[in-house]
């Protein structure tokens, strides 16, 4: 199991931040998702990763300890699950996003490996933070 772990503190309220991650469309497209589509509690996302196009179908999981978490329903990976957690901190939020991973081998082979996608989604839980900074500046 690999693990990619990101934190922020973000100049706002908890519950502000909350309402801007409920946005879930913007905030998947803040991650530089090339297509994102939500159903409910379903999500599909597309995404270039070098040469390869990556095409994830997530299920929104409910759990007591955090502010949004949801698991591969279809996709090349194993298992993978990402879960946000928020603390109000003094004058803001502490944002933290954890993603678990396993590589189904036989369907990534080569193409990706466990370092390009901890380089890749390292950059996707960044690029989300800088959209709450931004979100919440305006």
């Amino acid at each position: 199991m690999q693990t990619v772990t990101v934190s922020r503190r973000v100049d706002a309220a908890t519950d502000r931040v909350r309402e801007l991650m409920d946005d879930l469309e913007g905030f998947m497209f803040a991650a530089g998702f090339t297509d994102v589509t939500v159903d409910g509690d379903e999500m599909h996302l597309e995404n270039q990763v070098g040469l390869a196009t990556v095409e994830l179908g997530l299920r929104i999981v409910e759990r007591a300890d955090a502010a949004l978490a949801y698991e591969q329903s279809a996709g090349f990976f194993e298992t993978m699950t990402t879960v946000y957690h928020l603390d109000g901190v003094d004058g803001g939020t502490e944002v933290t996003a954890s993603t678990d991973f396993a590589l189904d081998l036989a369907l990534v082979g080569a193409v990706l490996d466990a370092t390009v996608i901890k380089r890749q989604r390292r950059k996707e839980l960044e690029m989300q933070f800088d959209w709450l900074e931004e979100q919440v500046a305006e």
